[in-house]
Order: structure tokens, then C-alpha cells, then sequence
């Protein structure tokens, strides 16, 4: 038989047909897969020799998902749910041979073969959520009906992967085959269905499951119960619950109708295009333009981290997590065994969670040395400062590593907002020293700015970028300036608030504003749970801002039980009649009238002052890429996924909208405010973010 497309081929072996697909690198549902997948079986139900069909993947997976690529272009017949019919109503069994991953179509898929076999290493979910989708090809119709509505609610709202000893157990797949043996043991399979004479298993015809769930509206309550702040403001996952309440209240048809109702409306919507260009950002921030594929890296094979705080033993874990021994250095005792001990009920509370055993815990915490003695640090690959926010204090640190660590060896930066360079300039080799800003909690952000100095050598960005995937953190490359992207993006935004408050607002306002847009907390909260004497020092305190006023009466935030919020024995939160008296009595000693002030203005001037502070970082060549700009706010302050990031939000209302905006608002913006001239470019042309190359 042969070749059917260039992906795509057929082959006999007695009464069985192999249906290859080789499509690398993950075998997508891409117009010639569909095609030949199509094709393919209409040869083989054609040909009277054969009676079964193996449908099969070359390389390392079977389909794993649909061609994103295709989502904004023209849709090409076959579509999939053509494909998926030309499988489902073959009169010849098909059998699906799983191995690598079955994700998203091409699970679906899979779903609408008769029978399904997989090696035990196979996985399989619907990951479509993460891309602000259901799963539009029967998937939220065929699922419920093999495993019960409770764990596709589960999948489909995670998207996250179930194994193949689940999809065993839960009808997924009927047999689990050997590894290495996929394609002799599917056509033996195949060999059996037919001599057994098996029925065409149809999963759309699978009914006990949904209808033992009818009229049990808990358990899709339950489901939006247990996922309201995590989906909050998401439109996905709603949706994904009301298509499967309609796998369970209606006639398969319907279903799928309804089905494919709500999947055209998100995919034409906001949401999943702001979600799309995330997950294609996610790739574009590792490709970094001036570094060759071919630089070298220093293998770290050993870590030192100068610090046992909060920042310098969550970064610790990371290395630990990974199998990479850690030496973590103090200056006393008594810190060190606390931060010590901090990381162990770190990991101790993973195993109430069921994420380590107490095995694991040990294994870890072995892996981490403390000690008072920096002269240790002299055979680390990498060391990691993690100290107190003060130049003349990291300078001193360096000053001391470059005498005691190896050459070769990186010697990075924690800062979260100084200048790398002076930093560098410490040390007799500035080519070695990068910054690492890790997020806090630094064993759970995703989020690593890479920090690149006018010095830092092309090896110790490649390493530090290659280190960063290892520890399993997103990292975007970015340049010295105060504060890199995310603080100083953050700080625009602070500045906006900050003036609002003498203005006329209130931190409760404020903070509302922010939330009810998508992120987590406002500038207020954060500040609370931050510690509003971050910084502050009580010595020098003149009461010249509103949040020295508050620390000096002793409202520093969550932990005094009092800041900008008062807090009761739980730490929730209330507005402050003695922190609005401050504010009215500081703005009144400050010659500030109140006014007040619209949702609309908190908004725009809080976000458009983010964006006008993104396109200066671009101009200024801070941050490689726009998309660079949102991985940063996505993942470092909660920037919702829904939105895009602050720059492809911006393409999404308009850069003329952004900058009349900010023209109108011109003169409450601050005297050292100014508009930015690449952002006033782009508006006059018309262009996007999005349009720079």
C-alpha cells in the first residue's frame, strides 16, 4: 500500500492494516495528518483483505494535540471531527497503539477508535483549558462516558496528564502492552479483536456513567466550588463543566452540538487569543538572538548560596529538588539552623499533600550543607548571593567570592531591583557574575529574571538560561536598569497609586480596581503582606509619606495586625477608619485637593502608567521582546493569563486609546512623567506590540 501523503503511510499485514503517522516532532493534528488519517482509512476499509486497522505514531509520541499554528488561518478540509468520523463509523475495528502522549485532538481521537492499547510509560489529557479552550472534538461528550463525569471534570479543569495505570483502571485504554513491543502487541490485538469477532466499541454509545450522575447537580457545583479562585475570571473552565452537564443531560448529538457552540465562542473570543500568544510566548523568551546554539556552558554540578532566609532557602530548595547538592552559608548559628529548619517544614508539608515521601524529604534535605564558614563556597560551579538589599553589603560579599571561589565558576546576584554592574565591578571578573532574581516564594514562583551585565559573558547567560529550565523556571533575559522589568514596571504602577491616594482615593479602591481586572491582590494588600517597613528605618523616619506614617505607628502591615488594612486573628482584611483619618490629614498638611476619582481613571492610569513603562524598557532594549514583558508579569505578579501581559493587553485596547489616555491624564501623572516615544510611534502608525520584530 504505501505512502498515502508525506506523513502518512498504510501497510498489510494479513488481515491487519497499519496506519502510520509521522509528523515530527509531536505528530500534530495538522491538515496532512487529518488528510492522511482520512485517506488512509478509506483505503483500508476498501481493501476486502483487511479487517482491522492499527492506527499508529512514529518518533516519540502519538498525537499529542491539534496544530496551533492552524487556529488563526482558514480551516482546511478534512476538519477533525471529519477525521474522527472516518475512524468512528469504520465497519472495521480500529485499534489506537498509544505511546509518548495522547493530548488534546489527539486523544480525541483515540476516544473514537474501538479499542485502545498503550505501553505503560503513555499519557494522556486535555490540556485545552490552558489555551482558554474546551475541547472541541467530542472530547467533553466522550470522556464523561468512559471514566464518569467526576474525573473529566478533573482532567479537563487541571489539564493535566493521568497515566497509564489510570487509563487502565478507568477504561481509557483495554489493554497496557509491553514497552518497546507497541506495534507487534496492537497488531496482535488487533489479530484477537477480529478472531474473537468483538463488537465496534463506540465510546458515544457508553451511557451507564452519565446517566448514573443525572440530576447530581453537586457534583458539577462541587466542581465550581472547589476551582473559583483559581478559574477566577477565567470563561475555559465554566464552560468546560456546562458542556459536561450536557454529556450527562443530553442525547449524544446534542451534546456535541452544544459542544462545539461553546468552543467557536472562546475560540473567536478575547480569552483564549490573550492565552494562545501566552503559550507561545512561553517558547519565544528561551531564544535569546546573539547567543549561538553552540556556547559553551559551565556544568554546576555544586551550588553555594550565601543567605538562609526566606529568599536564599527557598532558592535552595530548587537546586535540592533537582539532585544538586547546595551549600548554604550564614553569618550565625542560630539563622542558619532556623532557615534550615524553615526548608525542612517546607518539604515536611509536602508530604501532608501527598507530593514527597518522608524518604524524599531526607533525601533533600541531604543535599543541603549549612555553614558559617563562606571559604566552602570555594568548589561551588555556582554561587547565588542572597542577601540583604544593600549595595555596599552585596558588594562586600562579592568582594569576598571572587577571592574565594574558583574561576569558571558564575557568581550570581539575587538583587531584585540594584545595579548589576556595580555589583560586578567588586569582583575581578565581571564576566562571571549575572543576576538571578527569584520570586518569593522562590521554591514555588515560576518566574526567573536572568540578568544580563554590561560584562556578563554569552557562557554564563547560557548556562544561567539552560540552569533555569533544569529547575524547572520560566526565565526571560533582561538588562541592568532599577528594578529590571517586573519591578520597574511594578513601581510605575505603585507611583499612580501612591498620587491617587492623596488625590482622593482609597487604598480599598484602589485595590478593588486591580483585583476586579484579574490580578491577585492591589498595590495596598501587597504592600501589607509584604511589610510596609520593608526598607523603612525608624531612625530616619520624617513622616514625609503616607506609609512612613503608618509604620511609625507601628501599622507595618499584616504581621502587626494593622497597615494600610486592619486584620483580625486570621489576617483577613478590612477597611481602616485610622488609615483613612492618616490619609485625609496627610493630604490636607500636603496642600492636595480630593476629589473623587472613577473606577476608569484608578484603572487606566495604574495600568497605562505599566504599559508607558514597557514600551521605555523596549526602546532602552531592557527586555528582548514585548512577549518577554508579559512572561514577566504573568508569572512573576499574577498578571492574569486571560489578559496577555500588560503589552498585548495594550494591542488589545488600542495603543491610540493608551496614549490619548494618558495625554488626558497628563497632568495628574506626576512632573517626571513622560510618554514614551516608541509607544507614540506606534500609536500615529497604527501598529501593535506585536508588530515589532
Amino acid at each position: 500500500m504505501g505512502a498515502i501523503n508525506a506523513v502518512a503511510s498504510l501497510a498489510v499485514e494479513g488481515e491487519i492494516a497499519i496506519l502510520s503517522i509521522n509528523s515530527p516532532p509531536v505528530n500534530a493534528l495538522s491538515h496532512a495528518v487529518r488528510e492522511g488519517v482520512v485517506q488512509g482509512m478509506q483505503q483500508a476499509i476498501e481493501n476486502s483483505a483487511v479487517k482491522a486497522v492499527v492506527l499508529i505514531c512514529e518518533g516519540r509520541t502519538f498525537i499529542a494535540g491539534a496544530d496551533i499554528t492552524e487556529f488563526t488561518k482558514p480551516l482546511k478540509d478534512p476538519s477533525l471531527l471529519d477525521t474522527e468520523n472516518s475512524v468512528e463509523h469504520s465497519p472495521k475495528p480500529v485499534i489506537a497503539a498509544i505511546h509518548g502522549t495522547a493530548l488534546g485532538g489527539g486523544f480525541e481521537l483515540a476516544l473514537c477508535c474501538h479499542y485502545r492499547v498503550a505501553v505503560p510509560s503513555a499519557k494522556f489529557g486535555l490540556p485545552e483549558v490552558h489555551l482558554g479552550l474546551l475541547p472541541g472534538a467530542g472530547g467533553t461528550q466522550r470522556l464523561p462516558r468512559v471514566v464518569g463525569p467526576e474525573a473529566a471534570l478533573e482532567m479537563m479543569l487541571s489539564g493535566k496528564h493521568v497515566d497509564a495505570k489510570f487509563a487502565l483502571s478507568n477504561g481509557i485504554v483495554d489493554e497496557l502492552v509491553p514497552e518497546g513491543e507497541l506495534k507487534t502487541a496492537a497488531v496482535a490485538y488487533a489479530k484477537q479483536v477480529v478472531a474473537e469477532k468483538r463488537p465496534l466499541k463506540k465510546v458515544r454509545d457508553l451511557n451507564d456513567k452519565v446517566v448514573a450522575a443525572r440530576g447530581k447537580q453537586q457534583i458539577f457545583d462541587d466542581a465550581r466550588k472547589a476551582n473559583a479562585r483559581k478559574f477566577r475570571g477565567y470563561i475555559a473552565p465554566e464552560y468546560i463543566i456546562r458542556c459536561i452537564e450536557a454529556a450527562v443531560n443530553l442525547p449524544f448529538e446534542e451534546g456535541i452540538a452544544f459542544e462545539r457552540t461553546l468552543f467557536n465562542e472562546l475560540m473567536q473570543g478575547a480569552q483564549s487569543a490573550a492565552q494562545r500568544y501566552v503559550f507561545f510566548s512561553e517558547r519565544q523568551v528561551w531564544k535569546i538572538p546573539d547567543l549561538a546554539d553552540d556556547t559553551p556552558i559551565v556544568p554546576i554540578k555544586k551550588v553555594g548560596v550565601v543567605g538562609a532566609g526566606t529568599m536564599g532557602g527557598g532558592i535552595s530548595m530548587n537546586f535540592a529538588n533537582v539532585g544538586i547538592p547546595v551549600t548554604i552559608v550564614e553569618t550565625k548559628q542560630e539563622a542558619l539552623e532556623r532557615g534550615l529548619g524553615v526548608i525542612r517544614k517546607n518539604y515536611e508539608r509536602s508530604t501532608k499533600s501527598g507530593k514527597l515521601t518522608l524518604a524524599d524529604v531526607d533525601k533533600r534535605m541531604a543535599l543541603l550543607k549549612g555553614t558559617l564558614n563562606l571559604e566552602e563556597l570555594a568548589d561551588c560551579d555556582l554561587v547565588i548571593e542572597a542577601v540583604f538589599e544593600n549595595m555596599e553589603v552585596k558588594q562586600e560579599v562579592f568582594a569576598k567570592l571572587d577571592r574565594i571561589v574558583k574561576q569558571g565558576a558564575i557568581l550570581a546576584s539575587n538583587t531584585s531591583y540594584l545595579d548589576l554592574n556595580q555589583i560586578a565591578a567588586a569582583t575581578q571578573r565581571p564576566e562571571s557574575v549575572i543576576g538571578l532574581h527569584f520570586f518569593s516564594p522562590a521554591n514555588v514562583m515560576r518566574l526567573l529574571e536572568v540578568v544580563r551585565g554590561a560584562k556578563t559573558s554569552k557562557s554564563a547567560i547560557a548556562t544561567a538560561m539552560q540552569l533555569a529550565k533544569k529547575i524547572g523556571k520560566i526565565a526571560a533575559l533582561v538588562g541592568v536598569c532599577p528594578g529590571f522589568v517586573g519591578n520597574r514596571i511594578l513601581f510605575a504602577r505603585q507611583n499612580q497609586a501612591n498620587a491617587m491616594l492623596l488625590e482622593g482615593a482609597l487604598p480599598w479602591d484602589i485595590d478593588r480596581v486591580i483585583y476586579d481586572f484579574g490580578l491577585p491582590m492591589g498595590p495596598f494588600a501587597m504592600a501589607d503582606l509584604a511589610g510596609l517597613d520593608l526598607g523603612w528605618v525608624k531612625e530616619k523616619s520624617t513622616s514625609s509619606t503616607i506609609r512612613e506614617v503608618l509604620c511609625e505607628k507601628d501599622r507595618r502591615g499584616q504581621k502587626t495586625g494593622a497597615g494600610f488594612y486592619d486584620y483580625d486573628e486570621q489576617r483577613n482584611a478590612k477597611p481602616s477608619a485610622v488609615t483613612e483619618q492618616i490619609i485625609k490629614d496627610f493630604a490636607a498638611r500636603s496642600g492636595n485637593p480630593q476629589r473623587k476619582i472613577s473606577d476608569e481613571e484608578i484603572l487606566e492610569r495604574c495600568i497605562y502608567a505599566q504599559i508607558n513603562e514597557g514600551a521605555k524598557i523596549l526602546e532602552e532594549g531592557i527586555a528582548i521582546r514585548p512577549s518577554d514583558i508579559d512572561i514577566v508579569w504573568i508569572n512573576g505578579y499574577g498578571w492574569p493569563a486571560y489578559r496577555g501581559g500588560p503589552m498585548f493587553y495594550a494591542d488589545t485596547v488600542g495603543l491610540q486609546k493608551v496614549v490619548a489616555k494618558l495625554q488626558e491624564h497628563a497632568p495628574k501623572l506626576g512632573k517626571d512623567f513622560t510618554i514614551s516615544p516608541l509607544l507614540e510611534k506606534l500609536a500615529a502608525e497604527g501598529k501593535r506590540f506585536q508588530d515589532l520584530k
